[in-house]
């Protein structure tokens, strides 16, 4: 704006020069000046075509500006004209930062995909035809195909994978695929694609992980996870059962035994065994988690089922003042092992009573529904729930954080419906904690 202005009163000052100009000259001329109309003349053509170019060249720089920005060309340097405050340069100058700023994010995106180890190709709708808007490096280097920009190059070099995609018309997808690379044995890949529209235009995502680095690394997680329960389990024991025979190794170095070191080593000795007992029992969890034996299925009501749990811990919920709702009313057949699934619900029912400790009103409630040939039992207590941060171990073995936990009654259960083939999950319903079985009949 202050910039407009200032041009504005420059344009201003010469009409009024050239004005004053041609007044000069009437002037002469009344005086009878002999070259009057020449010097007149003169003065008022100077003025015009000064002011001829002085208009030039602000269009020529305006128009030079907006052509830049249109073309989306930012190299010219409009610098020297910052100082004048005109709205287009300052508009020159936010659309150059955000350009560049663009710019920076997408070398970062860039990297970033090109430094993840799964294959992703991006492709762009233009017209009837698809074109390649993205590939990272790794499926460049992993299949072996140079980076085209034609999906039909692609076809030539991926046929198995561009198969799936043109056969299900681009649309979602999440399967495995088996692809040969370079007429080598072929590997398995999870394939997911999805198809998203940004600003009218149609992109269409492919996602391929081998199934051999998503098993390895989730077994090396596994694997990491155990053996921090494990070490740290054992620490737990060892250390003080080694400092305590590091005092009784001082005791017994003694010439003579007073009564207070006797009782110094009966405590220790029992406190020893305390500490065996527990490796013992952890031991006996670990042992049962890894010889858990084969489910030795048969046809079972799951109302009887649940009914003879609920008997067994009857004694518990009384003690505890825990109401219990079975809203199970049909008899739902299910091909199980009626022992191995009487133990994971009595897992998940004991878990619930512990979580309805610090509770008021206790309340488990048991249901029940059979649907596309899999039934789904739930069991859902009123308890503080699972804190976020845990959620992702409590199907860790030997995770538990009840001091008198094993911490396998869980990952037990779960191993127990997945050797049925089927699955547990958790989750939080309205701040109550439930815990849903699904058995998939065969």
């Amino acid at each position: 704006m202050l910039k407009s202005l200032k041009t504005y009163q420059l344009l201003f000052v010469r009409l009024i020069l050239i004005l004053a100009g041609i007044e000069f000259s009437i002037y002469l001329h009344k005086i009878k000046f002999v070259f009057a109309p020449i010097f007149g003349f003169l003065i008022v053509f100077f003025m015009i075509v000064e002011l001829y170019f002085y208009v030039k060249n602000i269009i020529l720089l305006y128009d030079k500006t907006i052509s830049s920005i249109i073309q989306n060309d930012f190299t010219s340097d409009f610098s020297k004209h910052k100082s004048e405050k005109n709205d287009l340069f300052q508009l020159y100058d936010i659309l150059k930062n955000k350009r560049n700023e663009q710019i920076s994010k997408d070398i970062i995106y860039t990297s970033i995909l090109n430094n993840i180890e799964t294959g992703i190709v991006i492709l762009q709708k233009q017209e009837n035809d698809w074109n390649i808007f993205l590939m990272n490096d790794y499926f460049s280097s992993h299949f072996n195909v140079p980076k085209f920009s034609k999906w039909k190059y692609l076809k030539n070099q991926l046929p198995a994978l561009c198969e799936i995609i043109d056969k299900d018309d681009f649309q979602e997808i999440k399967t495995a695929i088996d692809i040969s690379i370079n007429e080598q044995n072929s590997q398995t890949f999870v394939l997911q694609a999805s198809r998203t529209e940004i600003f009218e235009r149609d992109y269409y995502i492919v996602l391929l992980d081998s199934i051999q680095n998503v098993v390895e690394k989730k077994e090396k997680d596994a694997w990491i996870n155990l053996m921090k329960v494990i070490s740290h389990e054992l620490l737990n024991s060892i250390t003080p059962i080694r400092s305590i025979c590091q005092n009784l190794q001082d005791l017994v170095e003694q010439d003579s035994l007073s009564t207070e070191d006797l009782e110094d080593i009966k405590n220790s000795v029992e406190t020893m065994l305390r500490r065996s007992d527990h490796l013992q029992k952890f031991v006996e969890g670990y042992r049962k988690l890894a010889m858990l034996p084969s489910p030795k299925k048969q046809k079972t009501e799951l109302q009887d089922l649940v009914q003879n749990c609920l008997q067994i811990m009857e004694p518990l919920f009384k003690r505890e003042n825990i109401e219990i709702v079975n809203t199970i009313s049909f008899n739902y057949l299910i091909n199980a092992d009626s022992q191995q699934i009487e133990q994971v619900l009595i897992n998940l029912l004991t878990n619930a009573i512990n979580a309805l400790k610090n509770t008021a009103q206790k309340q488990i409630s048991i249901s029940a529904e059979a649907k596309e040939n899999r039934t789904f039992i739930k069991i859902t207590d009123n308890g503080n729930g699972i804190e976020k941060e845990i959620e992702s171990k409590i199907f860790l073995p030997f995770f538990t954080t009840r001091n008198e936990g094993a911490g396998i009654g869980l990952t037990l259960s779960k191993n127990i419906i997945e050797a049925h083939g089927g699955y547990i999950n958790y989750r939080n319903e309205n701040g109550k904690t439930a815990f849903e079985i699904c058995l998939i009949e065969d």
